[in-house]
């Protein structure tokens, strides 16, 4: 199979046959520790996206070949298996729909204390901007249009370039960081070697 035709997603019923057929599985969530708190898949590990990014081939050390990434909707998890795939992980799988989705599958999960998800919180303040941009240039000053045109040009660059400003800057907010975040070590190590 050459690259272009490797299939890199697994649907949510699959991922919950492998975990019953093969122990040498590896689910990683790379969501924040906040978001792995709320909601995860029973066995997974937390190695939130930022410590995959700057931590890339510590971790491709320990993964063997049968490798789950996990988020809210699959797109961190694809910036995940990218890195991983350039460090020589070339058989990690992107889980279709996220965590939720493998919960609606009946897939075992545990659920902790509830917080709105990252994207969600981009959202609402996303969309909040470019109301009080376009309510606030309407009765104001015409000038607070360019609010609304920001934020349209930062949703369009973050489309483009598969990045979220605007997310890493609410990850940092006090309500997302009730749930201390992992050191590289304590993520990493706690995954078994695969020749263990």
């Amino acid at each position: 199979m050459t690259p272009s035709t490797t299939i890199t997603t697994v649907e949510p019923a699959t991922l919950r046959q492998w975990i019953t057929d093969h122990e040498d599985l590896v689910v990683i969530d790379v969501r924040s520790a906040a978001e792995f708190e709320a909601l995860h898949i029973r066995g997974s590990y937390n190695v939130p996206l930022p410590l995959v990014s700057e931590h890339t081939e510590q971790l491709a050390e320990r993964l063997g070949e049968r490798v789950v990434l996990v988020c809210q909707s699959g797109v961190r998890a694809e910036q995940a298996r990218q890195r991983l795939g350039a460090a020589g992980v070339e058989t990690a799988h992107v889980l279709t729909g996220g965590v939720n989705a493998f919960a609606a599958a009946g897939g075992d999960v545990i659920r902790g204390a509830q917080r709105w998800d990252l994207e969600r919180q981009v959202r609402l303040v996303a969309g909040s901007l470019v109301v009080t941009g376009l309510v606030g240039g309407k009765f104001l000053s015409p000038k607070l249009r360019t609010v609304a045109g920001a934020i349209g040009a930062g949703l369009t660059f973050s489309g483009v370039t598969n990045t979220c400003a605007m997310g890493k800057a609410l990850s940092v907010m006090p309500w997302n960081k009730t749930t201390a975040a992992p050191t590289a070590a304590e993520a990493i190590n706690q995954i078994p070697h695969p020749s263990a």
